[in-house]
């Protein structure tokens, strides 16, 4: 009988990790990127071009960037993916995997007009 040899083959199976950038995992940093740039911007708009006064513009411009770290650290540092969506689809649907009221629970050969006297 001849000796069967066993085929080996890499697998990484390891958890893949999209990997960190200050701290932030994956590519939050790229929300919060977008969110000082949006920030930054709309503040040099309503001062420069609109001449608003500096508080009021700078009042206005700070709700970008404090929405991106809302979001990031509040819905999706430290969470599992997909957090974010559950929750918006929970909260917009309520809950899909739970029935909304609880069964009753009966024998199936009962009737209701049976009354024992």
């Amino acid at each position: 009988m001849k000796a069967v040899e066993l085929r080996f083959s890499d697998t990484n199976s390891a958890n893949d990790s999209s990997g960190k950038t200050w701290g932030l995992d994956g590519s939050l940093f790229w929300v919060m990127v977008g969110g000082g740039s949006f920030s930054v911007a709309l503040l040099l708009v309503l001062f420069s071009a609109l001449h608003c006064g500096l508080t009021s513009s700078i009042l206005v411009s700070v709700v970008p960037i404090a929405a991106s770290l809302a979001y990031v650290f509040g819905f999706r540092q430290g969470k599992p993916a997909g957090y974010d969506i559950d929750l918006l689809d929970t909260c917009l649907n309520g809950s899909g995997l739970t029935p909304n009221t609880p069964p009753t629970l009966r024998h199936p050969l009962a009737s209701n007009d049976y009354v024992a006297h």
